[in-house]
């Protein structure tokens, strides 16, 4: 937590350099900075209503929330910096800043097991339950890159979101798209709705408008294919991810699929670092792909060697991280030992790897760089 605030905080940085000045940034950031001390304050009340209030009869009550944001624009604006911004510098201590796609694997994981303990049973909506158990932990929920694609996680939304309203949690979520687009074109949309409205009447509704598109041009100026291996390309990977993270140093963080965990050796601020061989000379397949391209932005991966004709399992897992990485127009910053097409040159599995070179030159053009991070929410086999 800083003590100096997201308004000093974000200034000091232009200052520093480390950020450019942008209207549209400002005008998000000083909203951000109010709902803060709305929080501070609603916390404080909460406190001593709450002691008071068990002190008294030993129960718990719902108390009303600080009314949350939902910021959304194009890519690359800034949404995601302003929400680190936000999230760091509040002293908001029970917090959580998820992906949407992780926490609703772990609300379908936990209405799955209640199912299960209780043998089936579906007498009352586990959904209150769950929102209230969410809310003991986190008063301040921020979601990134809010989308819904799924008709599960769409019939699910509306009733937990209302309930943990309904509990006190305040929800601050950044999305590419506007609320009225939200699931657009998804199955039985006309269930949906609802949500939208309760989105419109819990949150502020805000639009970052800047025509920089800061993301691109990072990653066009850092370079996002370095080849040979070696010491330049290390530093470059090095650098890539500093001023993609905005000088974060990254610590270890996770991947949840299917029960099982992924280790991730250094992410940050929507960006994750892995060696080559974390990733393709482990057992990994379709899932645990899709799950790291959904939850990061960019992936930069180090050191993928030359392929040699005994190399066929390792290129064919290469092969389906480069594919799951462009569904989900996930960014990939690497270095590799040579240019894409001579990577795997001889070998039964170097005729089709031809795709995978064609789709590592794809996505260093502009129009790819440009893309929004689009992770689709149907789970790989």
């Amino acid at each position: 937590m800083n003590p100096e605030g997201l308004l000093n905080t974000y200034k000091q940085r232009i200052e520093r350099g480390e950020i450019r000045s942008d209207p549209g940034q400002h005008a998000i950031a000083e909203v951000l900075h109010s709902l803060n001390d709305e929080l501070i304050l609603a916390d404080e009340k909460t406190g001593r209503l709450d002691g008071l209030f068990k002190s008294l009869f030993g129960g718990s009550q719902r108390n009303p929330s600080p009314r949350g944001m939902y910021i959304y624009g194009p890519p690359g604006r800034g949404k995601s910096m302003l929400m680190d911004l936000f999230y760091e510098t509040t002293p908001i201590a029970k917090r959580r800043r998820v992906h949407v796609h992780p926490f609703m694997q772990e609300v379908q994981q936990k209405l799955h097991k209640w199912r299960q303990e209780g043998g089936g049973k579906q007498a009352e909506d586990p959904l209150p339950r769950l929102a209230k158990e969410i809310s003991e932990t986190s008063s301040l929920l921020c979601f990134d890159e809010f989308q819904v694609e799924a008709v599960v996680d769409a019939m699910i939304l509306q009733r937990l979101f209302k309930a943990m309203f309904e509990f006190g949690v305040t929800v601050v979520a950044t999305s590419n798209t506007a609320p009225d687009d939200l699931y657009a074109g998804g199955l039985q949309r006309e269930r949906f709705l609802p949500f939208i409205d309760l989105l419109k009447e819990q949150m502020q509704v805000v639009k970052l408008v800047s025509e920089t598109d800061y993301r691109r041009d990072r990653l066009k100026s850092v370079g996002v294919y370095h080849s040979p291996l070696g010491k330049n390309a290390q530093n470059a990977l090095d650098d890539a991810f500093l001023r993609l993270t905005d000088g974060a140093e990254g610590e270890v963080d996770s991947v949840g699929v299917h029960g099982r965990t992924i280790l991730v050796p250094k992410a940050a601020r929507g960006v994750a670092y892995f060696p080559f061989a974390e990733l393709c000379d482990k057992p990994l397949g379709p899932a645990d792909y899709w799950s790291i391209a959904c939850q990061y932005q960019t992936v930069i991966v180090s050191d993928i060697p030359f392929f040699t004709p005994d190399d066929r399992n390792i290129a064919k897992r290469f092969a389906t991280l480069i594919e799951t990485l462009y569904e989900q127009k996930t960014k990939l910053v690497c270095s590799a030992a040579a240019l894409p097409d001579h990577l795997y040159p001889d070998g039964d599995g170097a005729g089709i790897f031809t795709r995978v070179a064609s789709r590592l030159e794809e996505m260093q053009s502009e129009e790819y760089l440009s893309a929004p991070h689009s992770p689709a929410t149907a789970k790989a086999a």
